[in-house]
């Protein structure tokens, strides 16, 4: 709905004279606002923003424009209009899902007609428009529809490359020639410059080729799924008979896909296989760039139990590879941090290439490194008892790196810098008054940000600011004019902190019913997640919020919590982060659990015969763990997506953080919420999609059995077809949250009493 509006302004403003500085000062709120969201909605991850070469501008795309925002003068202007996008023969302008400049600036490429693959729409058409001579032509003409993947024009600007059904093809710019440079042979399960699922999801591994710097030759990674089994997911409403999905699903416990990179000589057409060391079914390889050069590559591969990562060079014309950088765990090593939004290899070469930048847990904190080319040089950047949340950006200039962290206060986030040739400490640059959690997106140049601000109290903030001074282009609708301390003492939320029986400190927030009075008595619903993949009792505008329930909370008469314990990404350290290894479904659903009896025992406004607890997905597991571990304190819940057996689930996650199931299955058995099913004795509503590609349907009837042979009566709603965020079909979020809320107020009565 949002996306509507503004798309029905901005076609006044495309009518408008963009030179006219009135104009521009009114809307300068509104499109500093749009240019976020087009900056990261885009079509495809790892697309980045498209800043212009002296990174003082970046363009954006509307309404099958292009236009440019400049970062000084914060104003706008049309660079390419829509109807340069118009093919031959048609009247309408090509749907710009994603775009890009060669960098020259004298082409753009043309993401259209997008399809989603697994999660993301990274299949479609592909266009170049010659700007020198308006020439608009479709790539891969004659290849099957909707089915080009990841293209690029090579640097030099006369060549693409793209995948189309699993094979990489190279196209002559000029003549239209098209080389096709792989071959499946006839194995659909061979997976050439793109990926399997678990690949995608849990290592964020997406596009899968790149161009070396002299255009000559293409680096991919090669995946076998030969030995993955299909997982089949059940269509049967769209027609009479059952349509079967396959889907290539390796579970905890089976091997990986095989996994190898190539280096192709575009113009032979022939490989060279990289001498990775080890067996091809054992190991990982999240990542992989050119080394600056167009002789070597750079690669990070992780062992199939993911505790050792090693960062290798592999030599493309021998094959030859010689490991720079190794570090270890007994819990696990996490694939490296992606950088700024243009640079997916987890790395930042400095200093013209003689160092790189590398973010490491090895001192039990998340730590930037400065680590020499041949790798015999290690020196920290980032030192002390804190970690580093994001690396945003090198500055070349000043030698500094910006990344963001919160030392003093896990539920936050500011922006640092820090000089990464001379030992120091590292400095805050968000103001001291702006409290909260800030994010950033810093200018290729480095000399601008866009800052957005919230907190509890304080909707999403959004302005342009200077750096390193932080201020703001525009005072009067910058953070600071959106601060509001009558708002904060306003407020329902607040934040608390207990040490439960095991010793362990645990924060988060709690949202206190309207009209709230200490004498009375108040259900409280408790909203987890838990595990490794993300953190949620955050100072943002969403604490105290639930999205399901319909209505408010608070005027309905309910308490809100949320607490984040050991194995959530909190910035805490990594043993904080770690506790969890090889305890899923156990020492988190215990730090909820004493975290709910401590703040029971704290707060006497909290009626022990009135707790409920939801969550989705790792939170789902969750609720159903505290349903039935500890039947005497929640009455009831709601899971919706829930992972009932963590043997269902796919290897990659749950390897990482469970080990492997063949050497220690007491874990995957004691975490597994379907058995513990015979001490449930609440009230349960459970909910599942039946096109979840995710956590597969198959959880709900294998909870489903354990229910039935324990005579466990509960409510039970799948929507069919729906994935695992449950969003397709018409009407279908409104009835999951009308069934959520009228659940809630029926087993867990609201109001004080």
């Amino acid at each position: 709905m949002l996306l509507s509006k503004l798309s029905v302004i901005l076609l006044v403003l495309l009518n408008t004279n963009f030179n006219n500085s009135l104009m521009n000062k009114r809307f300068a709120s509104f499109l500093s606002l749009l240019s976020i969201i087009c900056i990261t909605a885009n079509a495809q991850p790892g697309t980045g923003t498209k800043w212009t070469p002296k990174g003082d501008a970046y363009y954006i795309e509307s309404q099958n424009s292009i236009l440019k925002f400049d970062l000084k003068s914060q104003t706008f202007s049309i660079v390419i209009y829509a109807n340069k996008f118009i093919p031959a023969g048609l009247s309408q302008p090509l749907e710009i899902a994603n775009f890009n400049f060669t960098p020259d600036q004298k082409q753009v490429i043309v993401f259209t007609n997008a399809k989603k693959v697994w999660r993301y729409k990274t299949r479609g058409d592909y266009w170049i428009l010659d700007l020198r001579t308006n020439e608009l032509k479709q790539l891969g003409k004659t290849l099957p529809e909707a089915t080009l993947m990841f293209a690029k024009i090579s640097p030099d600007g006369q060549k693409a490359a793209y995948v189309s059904n699993r094979n990489i093809y190279v196209e002559d710019l000029r003549s239209s020639k098209i080389k096709q440079l792989t071959k499946t042979n006839g194995n659909p399960k061979l997976i050439n410059g793109t990926f399997d699922w678990a690949y995608e999801e849990e290592l964020s591994c997406y596009d899968g080729f790149r161009w070396s710097p002299d255009s000559k030759k293409i680096a991919y990674w090669q995946l076998d799924a030969s030995d993955i089994k299909y997982f089949n997911i059940i269509n049967n409403t769209d027609d009479i008979y059952s349509k079967v999905t396959p889907i290539e699903y390796p579970k905890v416990g089976e091997d990986p896909s095989s996994c190898r990179i190539g280096v192709m000589d575009v113009k032979r057409g022939k490989t060279r296989w990289m001498n990775i060391p080890g067996d091809t079914k054992q190991h990982y390889i999240p990542r992989m760039e050119w080394a600056g050069n167009s002789d070597e590559i750079m690669v990070q591969q992780l062992d199939r139990k993911q505790q050792v990562s090693k960062i290798m060079y592999a030599n493309a014309k021998t094959g030859d590879t010689k490991t720079i950088f190794e570090e270890t765990d007994e819990a696990w090593v996490d694939v490296r941090t992606i950088w700024h939004d243009d640079n997916p290899a987890g790395w930042e070469w400095i200093n013209d290439g003689q160092d790189f930048l590398w973010i490491s847990e090895k001192d039990g904190w998340n730590h930037l490194y400065k680590i020499s080319r041949d790798g015999k040089n290690i020196s920290i950047v980032t030192d002390g008892a804190y970690d580093v949340i994001d690396p945003l950006m090198y500055d070349k200039n000043t030698d500094n790196v910006y990344f963001t962290a919160s030392p003093d206060n896990a539920m936050q986030k500011y922006l640092y810098r820090v000089s990464v040739g001379e030992q120091g400490t590292a400095e805050r640059i968000t103001p001291l008054n702006q409290e909260g959690t800030n994010t950033y997106l810093i200018a290729a140049n480095g000399k601008f940000a866009n800052h957005l601000f919230q907190n509890f109290y304080t909707n999403v903030v959004r302005e342009w600011v200077t750096l390193p001074d932080h201020k703001a282009l525009d005072e009067r609708n910058g953070v600071n004019s959106k601060i509001d301390p009558i708002k904060k003492a306003a407020s329902n939320i607040r934040f608390v902190e207990v040490e439960t029986k095991s010793g362990v400190n645990i924060e988060g927030w709690m949202a206190l019913p309207t009209n709230f009075d200490p004498n009375k008595k108040y259900p409280t619903v408790f909203f987890v997640y838990t595990e490794p993949a993300k953190q949620i009792a955050l100072d943002d505008f969403s604490a105290g919020k639930n999205r399901q329930y319909i209505g408010s909370m608070a005027d309905d008469g309910y308490i809100y919590i949320s607490v984040d314990g050991r194995g959530t990404p909190a910035p805490k350290g990594s043993s904080w982060r770690k506790a969890i290894y090889k305890n899923v479904g156990i020492i988190n659903v215990k730090d909820q659990a004493e975290a709910a009896q401590e703040l029971m025992k704290k707060y006497s406004f909290i009626d022990p015969t009135r707790i409920a607890v939801h969550g989705w997905s790792g939170g789902g597991s969750t609720t159903l763990n505290l349903l039935f571990k500890y039947p005497d304190m929640y009455q009831t819940g709601i899971a919706v997506a829930a992972v009932a057996n963590q043997l269902t689930y796919d290897n990659i996650y749950q390897e990482r953080y469970m080990g492997l199931p063949q050497e220690d299955m007491a874990g995957f058995i004691e975490g597994s919420p379907m058995n513990h099913v015979k001490n449930f004795k609440g009230n349960l509503l459970y909910i599942h999609g039946g096109g979840d590609d995710n956590v597969h349907y198959q959880n709900a009837e294998m909870l489903i059995n354990e229910m039935v042979k324990y005579n466990k009566q509960f409510q039970f709603m799948e929507y069919p077809n729906r994935t695992h965020g449950i969003r397709e079909g018409e009407g279908t979020t409104l009835h999951l949250n009308t069934m959520f809320t009228k659940f809630l107020k029926e087993n867990c009565i609201p109001g004080g009493q």
